[in-house]
């Protein structure tokens, strides 16, 4: 699972979600979760750089884990199918977290984060036990938030749909952004999302038997 770990916080490197060490990724194990060490660069980062970690912050080796572990701790907790976590401070996510704004239901896309919006937590001290807090609650029935002046944080049950929806939460907010600066978004109504959501039922390839 550290391998994992690793390939995730490269990959989310790579798709420009992550500069430098400001962001931090994790997956569930029956200990707790590994987490990407303190101060960890997505260049260099090795399977010796991931941390073993119990939900209560309680450390199975001498790494010192991601200053944000409680945040991913909280969620895992509160979300039985999260498997995997990604927070980044992505440049539109971020963007728009310095808003202190969420993202409303202005494209439908927005269903695949299970709910009619993305919502922003509002802004806490990072690392703290006050912002894992805020983050999950701003996270229920969600896959993803915002957080107020920092960034964004998503889960999936597996590192390639976490990675996924990472990607599509940085371009939903850039597309917002994009919409604001030219104007006042329609905002899809209820029977629209409902709509959609049903189209949603038969997206994608079809399994063959």
């Amino acid at each position: 699972m550290r391998d994992e770990v690793v390939r995730l916080y490269k990959a989310a490197a790579a798709r420009g979600l992550i500069v430098g060490s400001a962001g931090n990724v994790s997956a569930r194990v029956p200990e707790g979760m590994t987490i990407t060490a303190s101060g960890c660069d997505p260049e260099t980062v090795t399977a010796a750089d991931i941390c073993v970690v119990a939900l209560d912050g309680a450390a199975f080796d001498r790494n010192t884990p991601s200053s944000e572990w409680a945040m991913h701790a909280a969620i895992y907790r509160d979300c039985a199918d999260a498997g995997f976590i990604v927070h980044t401070h992505a440049d539109a996510c971020t963007a728009l977290a310095c808003l202190a704004s969420g993202l409303p239901p202005f494209h439908y896309m927005i269903l695949q984060f299970g709910g009619m919006d993305v919502r922003c937590a509002p802004y806490v001290t990072f690392g703290t036990p006050e912002l894992a807090d805020r983050a999950a609650e701003a996270m229920q029935g969600r896959s993803a938030c915002l957080l107020a002046n920092h960034g964004m944080i998503v889960c999936a049950p597996d590192a390639r749909q976490a990675l996924d929806r990472a990607v599509l939460l940085e371009t939903l907010c850039r597309q917002y952004l994009l919409v604001l600066s030219a104007g006042t978004p329609r905002l899809l109504t209820e029977a629209e999302l409902a709509a959609a959501r049903e189209r949603f039922t038969t997206y994608g390839p079809r399994t063959r038997n």
